[in-house]
């Protein structure tokens, strides 16, 4: 490919080389444009959240243009997990980090220098070494790509010196474009990315911050212990992370987990290299599901089918928290986050922050005062997340978060509720926080409001009726919506001027509760469309041969196949290797490594459990109803030539279908129609032999009924004369 030709030319070939190596028909928003860029050889910055598939921007056009691309990558896991995803997909890749040998760093060189690489990974401190930058100008290097680049910005939430010196590449590389992918970067952070890497012309490319496969909720934190086991045993058998603020905490938590009969491992800087590493190998090839950790681990974790991340504690900006919750469903399928928080919290994080440097410290203060507005805050999660980023948000409701979905209930009355407690702030002074105000509020007895005299206010006990908790809640709602401010190193309670409006009657809050009665939750569309077709007990099946392959071959599951491709398996049912190279997310490769092992896997299921093959994936049913799924154009056609009492024979021929599907058309034929002979496409002795042994061993599994025959007796045939029979009045139906 050359930068010459047309973008119809360049999409066609990108479309080409998503198909073959990744199995892909499509592209993902902005991935086109992003892609593009890079082939078009111009420097870019893209910004697409976590399962927005980033990685794919620069590796499909890297199979496209000649030459080496290098791709800048800050975790050593990382780098392999990548590259293993790559070499399974059959594309050339490697990395170089210190974990290599000498001469397996050799190797590596040789391949460069013979042209058989077409994806290097290094790290920045790696890339900046001397002899590293000589050599790779020596060869023919296509791309720059740096990923987790928000890393490079001061202004960013995970800044690292050494990406800051990876303004050197322009200068080194003069004649190769550039391009820096990350999933969290405020408009700040995107400038200062392009002035640092001294970006031409570069493109900036921002996708929606927005993943509506998650589910937000955020709760206040009363018993942590019972809070987390209620989100484990909700997902009783995916893989999850739960992430706590101290190292300690992951200790107690992992440990009181276990004990409870829950498996889990800990993850944290405090152990050893090999203890991290063995315990993130564990989680990574699903020996365990579910890793207890700080916020340090899960950058270098490309581990797609995570259903759900809990943070026992919260984290220390929105930015964080959108990088940690996005390690949930990067495949695109539905997945829970979970925040379980207190003011506490706020008041750790604050002091962890007092030793950054000024400049640092006042933006980490404001990210941190950001984080805790989104904690207490009413509104509805995405659009908090989305608007933070500088989007906009058009929806009236996301349906996937608590708030939307009914978990807290409004007030009926917060503006009476809210001039209540502004109220108590002006009696008070203003000169106490939050726990002090509400012990007045609340009509305590406490020794500091009876030395105080403040039992004597008007506003002393004038919300007696409500808990403490209530009303710390309803403060802290205050201050994320601007009716009050927190002051000085005490967090001094101050009444804003949209609180005296307040005062007034002129605004209305929105205050919330929690629900005492939950109500019968809304799904998120998508989720339902993520299951619709999918055959559950096949997609067990085929999580189980995924995890013995991985085993055997030593890597993650997730490089075999990963859940999309499960559920896609389980959804079409291919009975051939050609129906499987249909489904999303298996490409020739896979295909030829994988794919007879899995068809007849596919195959055995569906003929010991009566279930067609070959389908057509359903179209996606509203969300409001249930999914039916009916006659397709194809078994349409077989209907009428089965009315025409033609044989499956003649129908495979005349459509041009294996048996197999035909026998599946048969089977839809039967129930639709409501046949009760089988005459036309079993024999009379076979139909008789099959019925004897229906009436003494009933129909609803298939194998008894073959083993009574002595195994003569074809599966199909036996199927095709169950199904008449159960259109019987003797079927019993």
């Amino acid at each position: 490919m050359t930068a010459t030709q047309s973008v119809d030319d360049r999409e066609g070939d990108l479309r080409r080389v998503l198909r073959k190596y990744w199995g892909y028909d499509s592209f993902l928003p902005l991935q086109s444009e992003a892609m593009q860029c890079v082939v078009a050889g111009r420097d870019s910055v893209v910004v697409l959240s976590t399962g927005g598939g980033k990685s794919l921007c620069f590796q499909a056009p890297a199979m496209v243009i000649h030459g080496l691309a290098v791709v800048i990558s800050p975790l050593i896991s990382l780098m392999k997990d990548q590259v293993d995803a790559l070499r399974s997909c059959g594309i050339p890749a490697a990395c170089v980090n210190s974990t290599l040998a000498l001469d397996e760093r050799r190797h590596v060189a040789d391949e460069i220098r013979a042209g058989r690489l077409r994806l290097l990974y290094v790290a920045p401190e790696r890339l900046l070494a001397d002899r590293t930058l000589e050599f790779l100008q020596t060869v023919d290097v296509s791309l720059l790509a740096i990923d987790e680049a928000h890393c490079i910005s001061s202004w960013g939430h995970d800044f690292r010196p050494e990406y800051r010196a990876l303004s050197v590449l322009r200068e080194k590389f003069p004649g190769v474009a550039i391009h820096a992918y990350t999933a969290t970067a405020t408009e700040r952070v995107r400038t200062d990315i392009v002035e640092q890497l001294r970006l031409k012309n570069a493109r900036v490319i921002v996708g929606s911050f927005d993943r509506p496969n998650l589910v937000y909720k955020v709760q206040r934190r009363n018993n942590s212990l019972q809070q987390i086991r209620s989100v484990l045993d909700r997902h009783p058998g995916p893989s999850g992370i739960i992430y706590c603020i101290s190292r300690a905490e992951v200790d107690r938590t992992s440990a009181a987990l276990n004990e409870l009969g829950y498996l889990t491992l800990a993850y944290h800087a405090g152990m050893s290299n090999d203890e991290r590493q063995r315990n993130q190998d564990a989680f990574i090839e699903a020996q365990v599901n579910t890793i207890v950790a700080t916020v340090a681990f899960g950058m270098g974790i490309d581990k797609s089918n995570i259903r759900y991340v809990v943070h026992a504690g919260m984290p220390k900006s929105l930015e964080s928290y959108q990088q940690e919750s996005g390690r949930a469903g990067r495949d695109g399928l539905e997945a829970e986050c979970c925040l379980f928080y207190s003011g506490g919290d706020y008041g750790t994080w604050k002091r962890m922050l007092d030793d950054l440097e000024s400049k640092g410290r006042d933006g980490a203060l404001n990210s941190l005062g950001a984080m805790f507005n989104f904690c207490s805050g009413v509104e509805c999660r995405h659009r908090a997340l989305v608007e933070y980023f500088g989007q906009s948000w058009h929806k009236s409701t996301c349906e996937a978060c608590d708030v939307c979905l009914g978990d807290l209930d409004l007030v009926e009355d917060p503006v009476t509720i809210g001039k209540k407690i502004l109220s108590c702030v002006l009696r008070v002074e203003q000169r106490f926080g939050s726990d002090y105000v509400s012990l007045v509020l609340s009509g305590s007895r406490d020794r500091r409001v009876l030395q105080n005299g403040h039992d004597q206010l008007s506003t002393w006990g004038i919300l007696d009726g409500e808990s403490r908790r209530s009303i710390r809640d309803w403060i802290e709602q205050l201050v994320s919506q601007e009716f009050l401010q927190k002051t000085g190193e005490y967090n001094v309670l101050n009444v804003t001027p949209e609180g005296r409006q307040l005062l007034r009657s002129n605004v209305k809050p929105r205050l919330l509760r929690p629900a005492e009665k939950k109500t019968k939750k809304r799904q998120a569309a998508s989720f339902v469309e993520s299951w619709t077709g999918v055959e559950r007990g096949l997609f067990e099946t085929l999580r189980a041969m995924r995890r013995q392959k991985a085993a055997l071959l030593n890597v993650p599951p997730y490089i075999i196949f990963g859940d999309v491709a499960l559920r896609d398996m389980a959804r079409r049912r291919p009975s051939s290797l050609e129906g499987f190279l249909q489904v999303r997310g298996v490409g020739e490769k896979k295909c030829d490594d994988f794919g007879t092992e899995f068809i007849d896997c596919i195959n055995s299921y569906c003929s010991g459990h009566d279930i067609s093959q070959d389908e057509t994936p359903p179209a996606i049913a509203p969300s409001d109803r249930p999914a039916v799924s009916g006659p397709t154009s194809s078994s349409r056609k077989a209907f009428e030539l089965f009315e025409e009492r033609r044989s499956v024979e003649e129908v495979a021929r005349h459509l041009n279908r294996a048996e197999s599907t035909v026998y599946g058309y048969l089977g839809q034929y039967i129930q639709h129609r409501r046949i009760t002979d089988p005459a036309p496409w079993v024999d009379r002795e076979s139909t008789s032999r099959i019925q004897n042994a229906i009436r003494r061993l009933g129909f609803e599994r298939l194998r008894p009924i073959s083993n009574a025959l002595g195994g003569h007796v074809r599966y199909e045939d036996i199927r095709v004369v169950v199904k008449c029979w159960k259109n019987t009045a003797g079927g019993g139906v």
